[in-house]
C-alpha cells in the first residue's frame, strides 16, 4: 500500500513528464533553472509538482528533484545549495528543523492547537508561522513564503471499534487505557525518541507504557489494519482515514503544533528570480485541508493516479495554470 510517508521509487522520475505550462512571460533572464525539491511521500510530491508547474507557468526553468527523502535529506539539500525550494510543515520545521516546542512560541499563551486547526480556529497557526519564517531567517538565511489553509497535523487514529469498546476519542483516553491495555503503535521506529512522538506525548501526557512496531513508513497502515498495532500515526490529510474509517484521537493537550504548508526558498534564489515568490504564492488562499485529502486519496485510492496528473488538474481547475 502506498501511503502518506513513502511512495514508490518510480515515482521520482514520473514528475520530468510535467509539460511546462506558459501563463505569463518571463520578464527577466534567468541564469540557472529553480531546482524544486519534496519529500518521499505522495502529499509532498504533489504539491512539489504544483510548485514546479506553478513557476514554469511564470516562465521560469525548472529542475526537479522530488521523491528526494525525509526532512533532514530535503533541509540538509537547500542549506548545501543543492536545492533551492521544497515544501514544509510549519510544525516540522518548529518540532524537528529547529527543535523547538510551543513553549518557545512567543505569544502564543495558553492557545495550544489541536489536530486540523487552522488560523480562523486558532491564532496559533500563525504565531507559529511568524516564529519559524523568524527563526530559518535569522539562522539559516531561507525564506518561508506565504503558509497555506492547509494543515497536516500529526494525529494518533484507532479503529472504529477499538473507539467504541473502550470509550477512547481523546489521546488522555488511550493513555488511561494504557494502565490496563497492552498499546502498540503502528509508525516508523524513529517514532519512539521523537519529541513530536512517543517521547513527546510521555511529556505532555505523562506515562505512557506503549511500544512502537518500528515499521517502514510505506506499510503503517497494512500493519496496523493486519492487527500488528492498536493505533496508527495518523497525518490529518491522510486518505487513509476516510477510506478505512478510522477515529482520529483529539490532542486534548495541545501536543502537536499546526502543521500548515509553504514553499522554504534559499534567499538569493528570490534575490535572482523576482517572478519566483509571486508564483508560488498564488497557491496559498486555495489550498484546504479538505482539498489536500481529497488529491491525496486519488493517488493511494482505488484511482491510484500520478501525482503529476493531479497537481496539474488541481492548478488547471483553480485557474493558476492553463493546459
Amino acid at each position: 500500500m502506498i501511503t502518506r510517508r513513502t511512495f514508490v521509487k518510480v515515482a521520482a522520475a514520473a514528475p520530468l513528464l510535467g509539460s511546462a505550462l506558459t501563463v505569463a512571460p518571463r520578464a527577466f533572464a534567468q541564469s540557472s533553472p529553480i531546482r524544486v525539491g519534496s519529500k518521499d511521500f505522495p502529499e509532498a510530491i504533489i504539491i512539489g509538482e504544483m510548485y514546479a508547474l506553478l513557476l514554469e507557468g511564470a516562465g521560469l526553468q525548472v529542475e526537479r528533484k522530488l521523491n528526494l527523502g525525509g526532512t533532514a535529506v530535503a533541509h540538509e539539500a537547500l542549506l548545501s545549495g543543492d536545492l533551492d525550494v521544497y515544501p514544509e510543515y510549519t510544525g516540522t520545521g518548529l518540532l524537528v528543523v529547529l527543535q523547538k516546542t510551543l513553549a518557545d512560541v512567543p505569544g502564543l499563551g495558553s492557545a495550544t492547537p489541536t489536530a486540523g486547526a487552522t488560523p480562523a480556529a486558532n491564532d496559533a497557526a500563525d504565531a507559529v508561522f511568524t516564529y519559524v519564517r523568524d527563526e530559518y531567517k535569522s539562522q539559516f538565511n531561507l525564506v518561508w513564503l506565504d503558509q497555506t489553509p492547509m494543515n497536516d497535523s500529526q494525529a494518533l487514529a484507532v479503529t472504529r471499534q477499538f473507539s467504541e469498546e473502550n470509550g477512547v476519542t481523546t489521546i488522555s483516553q488511550l493513555v488511561a487505557l494504557a494502565a490496563s491495555t497492552e498499546i502498540t503503535f503502528s509508525a516508523p521506529v524513529d517514532f519512539e525518541e521523537r519529541e513530536d512522538g512517543l517521547k513527546g506525548l510521555r511529556t505532555t501526557y505523562g506515562d505512557f507504557p506503549a511500544t512502537v512496531n518500528g515499521v517502514a513508513p510505506g506499510i503503517k497502515y497494512q500493519a496496523f489494519l493486519d492487527g500488528d498495532a492498536n493505533v496508527v500515526l495518523a497525518f490529518s490529510t491522510d486518505a487513509e482515514i476516510a477510506l478505512n474509517d478510522l477515529i482520529v484521537l483529539e490532542d486534548d493537550k495541545g501536543l502537536w503544533p499546526p502543521y500548515h504548508v509553504a514553499p522554504v526558498v534559499r534567499q538569493e534564489n528570490l534575490d535572482a528570480n523576482a517572478g519566483l515568490a509571486p508564483a508560488l504564492n498564488a497557491l496559498a488562499p486555495v489550498l484546504t485541508t479538505e482539498l489536500m485529502t481529497a488529491m491525496n486519496a486519488r493517488v493511494v485510492g482505488d484511482e491510484k493516479a500520478d501525482p503529476v496528473v493531479v497537481a496539474k488538474d488541481f492548478l488547471t481547475e483553480q485557474g493558476l495554470i492553463t493546459a
